[in-house]
């Protein structure tokens, strides 16, 4: 389907491009009448909102996004560092700020900001308590029914789990849950891995993936006109803006927290061991050690570098300006590079692809491998994340025991209407996968203190 056809969307008035990937003028709208489609059908109660504003707010508004306020970035929520006594990011304030980058950064490029920071707000949401070591977990646990993944959770939260709209099924006459019936543009939009397991396009051992097997019909319908697995411009923004947030905002952090020595980054041993932490896991394996080097070196070398950062009031003040300086950094060269492609004009959909400097690959890559070498691998936070395995493993027993105990109402019901013992599983999941660190906990002590 191009951007030309389908039933017109809540609030289709943008104009249509030719075809879906091509563009019509620079000032053509890159969105059409099949990009505010939505699942099902509604009318807006609020006219004069856009389909995207409406997208919005919908996803600001869930309950989803609230949660991931307990739930852990980098640093377990409710855990102090001894030189730090404010309160660590959390996955809410990661979604916000990376939305906040998102939402200028395509705007510059002509893409809908409602609709980058709806993807931006939306794209952690699946994530379950203690971050991607309960991924691991609950992956662990969902082997033999599909796996865990907490980018194709999203889409299920968006799309089934969060409770918002009501249909019919057209073939049992029950009323099944659309989510927030997103429109298909903010869908896509929210989607950084738009295959199923196993079908990564050039990696069949790939661990990431965007969509489980039962979610399959709505991301089929977000997908029509899709490019084959080419993920949409916005999505493209949402993932390097999560890229920039997370990295820029984790070695902040660690730096705050007293965990990160400035000095540490000019020695040659620690520096090598940077390096190895970085290649293969955010760099691709073949990288040579010397652009690591070269990337790290140029921040250095700027002005408004953290050097000798102290903790003292200016140091904090020219921390907070290395921060702006670097975001700014890293999506202007990634504005600029862009627009040297593609020229001036509305850039959206799949009319274009952002084009990110390999340059500036490697000085975002440097960071993320400096906060993980020096916050996430700390024997504090290894032995932490031993314990939260533990907690996931014996919680997801417990319910498999126990369930439909444990479960919240809504969960409860799913879990009745289950019709074998995979779906039911999987309802385990979802219900694992809504809680916070603190209510993984809570629920684990209530669970496994009553065993027997």
């Amino acid at each position: 389907m191009d951007g030309t056809q389908g039933t017109q969307g809540a609030h289709g008035t943008e104009p249509a491009l030719g075809a879906r990937g091509t563009r019509s003028g620079a000032g053509a709208s890159p969105y059409g009448p099949a990009d505010t489609q939505r699942f099902d059908t509604e009318e807006d109660k609020r006219p004069g909102r856009t389909a995207f504003q409406r997208d919005r707010a919908r996803v600001l508004h869930s309950a989803a996004l609230r949660r991931l306020a307990g739930k852990t970035q980098v640093v377990t929520p409710g855990t102090r560092s001894p030189m730090w006594d404010a309160s660590p990011r959390t996955r809410l304030t990661h979604s916000l700020e990376c939305a906040q980058v998102g939402r200028e950064l395509g705007a510059v490029l002509g893409c809908d900001p409602d609709l980058v920071e709806t993807a931006c707000l939306a794209h952690d949401m699946g994530h379950p308590p203690f971050g991607h070591n309960g991924e691991q977990a609950l992956d662990d646990f969902a082997s033999d029914c599909g796996g865990f993944e907490g980018n194709a959770q999203s889409l299920r939260l968006l799309t089934r789990l969060e409770p918002k709209r009501f249909v019919h099924d057209p073939r049992t006459g029950d009323l099944v849950s659309v989510g927030l019936n997103l429109t298909r543009a903010a869908l896509d939009a929210a989607t950084k891995y738009p295959w199923p397991r196993g079908a990564h396009p050039t990696d069949p051992h790939a661990v990431k993936f965007g969509v489980y097997a039962d979610d399959l019909p709505v991301f089929s319908w977000a997908r029509e006109g899709a490019p084959g697995d080419r993920t949409c411009f916005e999505a493209q923004v949402m993932d390097w803006s999560d890229d920039v947030a997370y990295s820029v905002h984790d070695f902040e952090d660690g730096l705050h927290a007293g965990h990160i020595d400035p000095n540490c980054l000019y020695a040659e041993p620690e520096r090598e061991e940077i390096w190895a932490v970085a290649i293969g896991r955010y760099v691709p394996a073949d990288t040579d050690p010397q652009e690591l080097a070269a990337a790290l070196d140029r921040l250095i070398d700027q002005e408004w570098w953290p050097h000798g950062y102290d903790g003292s009031a200016v140091a904090q003040a020219r921390l907070k300006d290395a921060t702006s300086q670097l975001i700014g950094r890293f999506c202007l060269e990634a504005e600029t590079a862009t627009r040297a492609v593609y020229g001036p004009g509305r850039l959206g959909r799949y009319g274009a692809e952002l084009v990110v400097p390999r340059e500036v690959r490697h000085e975002c890559a440097v960071l993320k491998a400096v906060a993980d070498r020096y916050v996430m691998q700390r024997a504090e936070q290894e032995a932490l994340r031993a314990d939260q395995r533990v907690v996931i493993a014996e919680l997801a027993a417990a319910l498999t025991a126990r369930a439909p105990e444990g479960l919240e109402p809504h969960f409860r019901a799913l879990f009745d209407q289950a019709t074998d013992d995979h779906a039911r599983k999987r309802v385990l999941i979802d219900q694992i996968a809504a809680l916070t660190d603190a209510s993984a906990r809570s629920l684990h002590a209530a669970l496994t203190a009553r065993r027997g």
